[in-house]
């Protein structure tokens, strides 16, 4: 059953509870990153392996994405600043145990390329967040993998 969240702001992914953050270098410049998280929404069910569809709402102020396992978010866009922020909250969703959920990806030139760092930070349920600190090293591998796949369509 689909459960509204508690609305944080962007400076939760500094003062949540529970906030894990991933960094990967990408050969992609910031620009081409930017435009990936933004603006080519639907585009994240092609190289972030847990989405299934992602989809804009309210001309670009909100998304609609689905992962793997039924899993469902109705966010809100906090911050498109190209090229060096992209972060969003999750205003609804049918995962059990949250209560906030807010997502940040920072992005810094790297030479010729990107640094790409990922925040996920979220509160909830006990429950939730021991189950969220025991999945870091599987929330790391997905976005290893999905940063990887991203890179390689950005340059190919």
């Amino acid at each position: 059953m689909p459960r509204r969240l508690r609305p944080e702001g962007l400076d939760f992914v500094r003062t949540a509870p529970v906030r894990v953050f991933f960094a990967r270098e990408v050969s992609a410049p910031p620009e081409l990153v930017f435009r990936a998280l933004a603006e080519d929404v639907p585009g994240w069910a092609r190289w972030f392996p847990g989405v299934t569809s992602a989809e804009p709402l309210d001309g670009g102020a909100g998304r609609e994405v689905r992962l793997r396992g039924g899993t469902r978010f109705r966010e809100t866009v906090l911050a498109a600043k190209e090229p060096e922020v992209y972060a969003y909250r999750v205003d609804v969703t049918n995962a059990p145990g949250v209560g906030a959920l807010v997502e940040e990806w920072r992005l810094a030139p790297a030479g010729a390329g990107t640094r790409v760092r990922w925040t996920f930070a979220a509160d909830g349920s006990v429950v939730f967040r021991a189950v969220l600190r025991l999945a870091r090293p599987g929330l790391g591998q997905s976005f290893r993998k999905a940063v990887t796949r991203l890179d390689r369509r950005l340059s190919g």
